[in-house]
């Protein structure tokens, strides 16, 4: 089974995808922490991402393209993966489509998971970040034991692209670029939609019930 997972940042799709992962036995891709991976590796391509990424900018299609594919390969994902965050542009979803046509693969459904932007901000806005172990936490939802400290004793931050200012830009971004990448996926027949303001757990239900998992 091959699922899409599509919405603002901030949506709860990596939530979502890494317990639909433990429920149908398939990898969960995030392409944020794959762009993150090669932030730090500090290549020319490492450098340019992070610029896009802490600018609240998205990265250059054929970049995300070739990275996305690439892991497309992997011997793990025989059976099926969940893509979150990609495609994030019509250029991409094209692209995905041929790599499919080209691999003799298909998208079995496309989940987009809606959000209004004040929440939004609430979300990405409170978020903390362990830069050790990379565990993320929330000031309303999830705050650390102890007060802007990990549980393994680091310091918390919060990451550039995580402030107020940065989110309101990856929003209108995400309107600009992403919004089409829907109506695409609709046209196909592939696109369920899953109200992401519900419980985790309500979502989860939502997203198990648009994928067609019992």
């Amino acid at each position: 089974m091959r699922i899409l997972f599509l919405g603002p940042p901030g949506a709860g799709k990596g939530t979502q995808a890494g317990r639909l992962s433990k429920r149908i036995g398939v990898p969960h891709i995030a392409t944020g922490n794959m762009l993150r991976e090669t932030m730090i590796k500090e290549t020319p391509l490492g450098r340019e991402v992070r610029s896009c990424i802490e600018s609240g900018k998205l990265v250059p299609d054929d970049r995300i393209i070739d990275v996305v594919c690439e892991r497309l390969r992997g011997p793990d994902l025989a059976k099926g993966y969940i893509l979150d965050g990609f495609p994030r542009t019509i250029k991409q979803a094209e692209a995905l489509s041929d790599f499919e046509n080209q691999s003799d693969m298909k998208t079995d459904r496309v989940i987009y998971f809606s959000l209004p932007e004040a929440e939004l901000v609430k979300r990405i806005s409170g978020r903390r970040s362990c830069p050790v172990c990379s565990r993320i936490y929330h000031l309303l939802y999830d705050p650390a034991p102890q007060k802007d400290v990990c549980v393994c004793g680091v310091q918390l931050i919060q990451r550039k692209d995580d402030s107020e200012e940065t989110v309101v830009v990856r929003f209108s971004v995400y309107h600009r670029e992403t919004a089409p990448v829907i109506q695409y996926y609709e046209r196909l027949g592939l696109l369920a939609q899953v109200d992401a303001t519900q419980t985790i757990s309500d979502v989860f239900s939502s997203v198990c019930k648009a994928a067609g998992v019992v």
